[in-house]
């Protein structure tokens, strides 16, 4: 029986598609082992956004195959870096929408039929409602589509996942009851843009969209919290009203992550991001308006090439505004393939220098945010094992706590008070 090990890198929907091969492999019959020494065959699902990540997936890769290991490397990768690995006889490649013919490759691997091309072609893969191996017990990850209809002049990620293909209702609905069922109590919604389902297919998202496709799923029936992934501002706005009606609904998450990416208008033209800060912001304060205890996440993109000093403070001062509980910080790589790589880049130290700034500055946001926090008493579901004796548990706004406990409450819901703060959790006990 072959060994099977399995290792994934970039979004929540890589993990979940790394899931659904694990969960595919299983039914054939062969064994997942957690020990890379053991693998007849290591499964290395990869992500491009980033050089560095790249940069460590490919070396891990030839080193694999340099000891002998043979590696299906899937992912993003796989398509848009094949020249880097067509040299290397134990390395087979599986592109994004090739993700359910794992066990298909697998026999080929081991018949000496192997084809190149053959797993690397776009083709529109449903990647929901299909056996999957979960490392997480309470956690449902469902993606709704793959792929976008943006044309972000920085990213390589929409080269390797192609157009906007959103995947059935029903499937969606039905994967997450299956989750649900099988004791899920918080369910991830993801995808490269949430708010664009089902826009490559009606004029009127706000209809026949992602709004609609949360109310299906707020009436399963259980005890579940929904946690929608992240969704361009453009797209939002188009559902604007809609949407903060259905997250004022129990059972979803207070949590909304809306990638900004700049807060220059100018640089965002650039980026052909096809909104302006005066629309983040307009998403933000109608949502704090009607859910004031509502939490953002946000990304943001230093040092894109043209980027001034100026643009850089309307981006310091656009994130006071969101006053983000996350931010995900990306010093700008220029990707191959795509219209930002021909651009001069600026200095180095220029852009460390505002990315050292802009990390304060979010330290800062954290630090004030918390202060509030303390003494507060309130329930909250325990998601995760943390060190020790902790636990990791989430409020309804997703606020992430560490909870002491030697009881076992993994899955509960249970009843805390907030003894201390740190800049990005809160330390709890039980009551």
């Amino acid at each position: 029986m072959l060994e099977v090990y399995f290792e994934s890198y970039g979004c929540s929907a890589n993990y979940n598609s790394t899931e659904i091969m694990k969960g595919l492999v299983k039914q054939a019959g062969l064994n997942i082992t957690s020990n890379i020494d053991f693998a007849d065959l290591v499964v290395i699902n990869s992500c491009i956004v980033k050089e560095p990540t790249e940069e460590k997936i490919r070396r891990k890769v030839q080193d694999l195959s340099h000891a002998g290991k043979k590696v299906i490397l899937a992912g993003c990768m796989a398509k848009l870096r094949k020249k880097s690995f067509l040299n290397y006889d134990s390395v087979y490649l599986l592109g994004t929408n090739h993700i359910k013919d794992i066990n298909n490759l697998i026999q080929e691997i081991v018949d000496g039929t192997y084809d190149t091309e053959k797993y690397l072609d776009n083709h529109s893969e449903v990647k929901v409602n299909v056996s999957k191996i979960s490392d997480e017990k309470y956690i449902g990850i469902n993606q709704i589509s793959e792929g976008c209809l943006g044309t972000c002049t920085y990213c390589i990620t929409r080269l390797a996942k192609g157009k906007l293909f959103s995947y059935p209702s029903e499937k969606i609905i039905e994967s997450v009851k299956n989750d649900v069922m099988s004791g899920c109590k918080e369910i991830w919604i993801t995808s490269q843009d949430n708010a664009s389902y089902n826009s490559e297919m009606s004029k009127d998202i706000s209809k026949d969209g992602l709004v609609q496709l949360l109310e299906e799923i707020i009436k399963i029936k259980g005890n579940f919290f929904v946690r929608v992934g992240m969704m361009n501002p453009n797209n939002v706005l188009k559902i604007l009203p809609e949407l903060i009606e259905i997250y004022k609904h129990e059972k979803m998450f207070k949590f909304l992550h809306i990638p900004v990416q700049s807060g220059s208008n100018k640089i965002l033209k650039d980026m052909k991001r096809k909104y302006t800060r005066e629309d983040v912001l307009k998403i933000v304060n109608e949502f704090k308006k009607e859910i004031p205890n509502i939490i953002f996440s946000t990304d943001v993109i230093v040092g894109y090439p043209g980027e001034t000093k100026k643009d850089f403070e309307d981006t310091l001062d656009l994130v006071k505004q969101i006053n983000p509980e996350i931010l995900n910080r990306s010093k700008f790589w220029p990707r191959p393939q795509t219209p930002a790589e021909k651009l001069k880049p600026i200095s180095k130290d220029e852009m460390n220098k505002r990315s050292l700034e802009l990390a304060n500055l979010h330290l800062q946001i954290c630090k004030d945010n918390q202060k509030k926090w303390i003494g507060w008493v309130g329930k909250v579901l325990v998601d995760k094992k943390g060190f020790g004796n902790t636990y990791l548990a989430r409020s309804p706004e997703y606020k992430l706590f560490a909870v002491q406990s030697k009881d076992k409450i993994l899955g509960k819901i249970v009843k805390i008070k907030v003894k201390s703060v740190l800049p990005h959790y809160l330390l709890a006990i039980m009551l």
